[in-house]
């Protein structure tokens, strides 16, 4: 069969509504569950450690931490039983495959940072917070005041 022919096949397959994510965010992964006769929702949320392939074959795979231990599951991009897939937190990554939070322990199993905004006009996100260097050559200087004697229990 020609090329045309697998390509107007494949065209029918595809999800409806693009899913917009990156490696290093931060996912609600919606998925469809039959047990019996009833239908169902599950949620698996976490980190988008890797994506792979290309057109219907494409793949991510999330990773989080359940119970202390690492879990992954791979879904398939374009698969009927993905509902919808929610991006939480976008994720500030140089990286392709985030394998190497695999080998990390606790919160460091999960810790990508957040991308930042760079937009004019709103500002970043709604956490307005201003850290390092930055925090200290713009917050107002306070006199220099004694501290406060507190009276010493005997």
């Amino acid at each position: 069969m020609s090329q045309a022919i697998f390509d107007k096949i494949e065209s029918e397959q595809f999800r409806k509504d693009d899913a917009k994510f990156n490696v290093g965010d931060n996912v609600r992964v919606h998925t469809k569950v039959v047990e019996g006769d009833k239908e169902r929702i599950q949620i698996f949320a976490g980190v988008v450690i890797g994506r792979r392939g290309r057109g219907l074959n494409s793949t991510f795979t999330v990773r989080r931490i359940s119970y202390g231990e690492g879990v992954e599951r791979v879904f398939p991009v374009h698969s009927p039983r993905v509902d919808k897939i929610e991006v939480e937190r976008e994720g500030a990554v140089r990286r392709a495959k985030l394998t190497y939070l695999r080998k990390r322990i606790g919160k460091g199993a999960v810790a990508v940072k957040e991308k930042e905004n760079r937009g004019g006009g709103e500002g970043a996100k709604s956490g307005n917070a201003i850290t390092g260097k930055a925090a200290s050559a713009s917050a107002p200087t306070k006199p220099a005041t004694a501290p406060e004697k507190t009276p010493e229990k005997q």
